[in-house]
């Protein structure tokens, strides 16, 4: 049975190997897998500066960023010339499931192929990116991945790519961006070079519990909201007349608890938005037209 598993993840290995790229940049080494038409999918954090393609073959390539989403921390880079095999996707496949058989492949670097076999344990899952966004939507395995994995791609028993290598978690498990329709939508919308731009207030923002804190040490009433501690010169929240100092509490008339709410309250927000702040201790209600 040993033999026969051995036997299955090198099939696996062989089949989506070719696919399977190292990224250098100037920041770190990282890993990636070729798509349709010579272009890589990777991570954001692997591809600021530029980036070196290191093919299966230990070919280095140049490759130009085609679009970069920071926030969600994908990458797509356009080879220059070669187009190697690209792995096989169905983004309308059944995403995995918790017990799904997986297999990790990554090119640290460019410093060969490494492939590990583990289980999908949890799905729905999110991390933070590398801007500080939540990115929901992906899945935990157990498929131990060395340093420099990032950006890899996770694949099913038939050499399919199922998610993209994230984020080390503890105790030797990782987090994988689920490869469905939503990541197909932004893979395209990233090789045509548009960039997405998330809808932002323009302010810095301190947790609760510092609002309440600072609110109670000044003799005011306390708040359940975030503590406005910068307003940006021209942004949506300074036309709306939002000032350093403000709580904000609500926003679509939902209540604003941490960061995580208000994002997710602006990603399903459209041209404007009306948000409640506390003010010394009068509320506001203010409509921020957004960018």
């Amino acid at each position: 049975m040993l033999r026969e598993l051995g036997d299955a993840v090198a099939a696996i290995a062989d089949r989506a190997g070719p696919s399977v790229v190292g990224i250098r940049s100037h920041h770190q080494v990282g890993s990636g897998v070729v798509i349709e038409g010579g272009y890589v999918l990777t991570n954001a954090h692997n591809a600021w500066g530029g980036a070196v393609v290191v093919l299966a073959d230990g070919t280095r390539v140049d490759a130009e960023p085609a679009g970069i989403d920071g926030a969600g921390d994908l990458a797509v880079l356009r080879l220059d010339g070669p187009e190697p095999s690209p792995i096989a996707w169905d983004p309308g496949a059944v995403a995995p499931r918790i017990g799904t058989p997986v297999v990790g492949l990554a090119n640290p670097g460019g410093r060969g192929l490494r492939a590990t076999l583990g289980f999908v344990a949890a799905t729905g899952r999110s991390f933070r990116g590398p801007h500080g966004r939540r990115i929901p939507g992906g899945f935990e395995h157990t498929a131990l991945a060395p340093p420099g994995s990032s950006g890899g791609p996770v694949v099913d028993a038939e050499g399919g790519l199922v998610g993209i290598n994230t984020r080390r978690l503890e105790r030797g498990f990782y987090i994988a961006q689920t490869a469905g329709p939503d990541l197909a939508s932004r893979v395209e919308t990233l090789r045509h070079g548009d960039l997405p731009q998330p809808k932002r207030l323009g302010v810095g923002l301190a947790p609760a519990e510092v609002a309440r804190r600072l609110r109670r040490s000044a003799g005011l009433d306390e708040v359940d909201g975030l503590l406005v501690r910068s307003v940006e010169e021209g942004s949506p929240a300074a036309a709306a007349g939002v000032l350093e100092g403000d709580v904000l509490v609500a926003a679509a008339g939902q209540p604003v608890g941490d960061t995580d709410a208000l994002h997710a309250i602006l990603a399903e927000a459209g041209e404007s938005l009306e948000i409640t702040v506390v003010r010394v201790n009068e509320e506001l209600t203010l409509t921020v037209l957004l960018d």
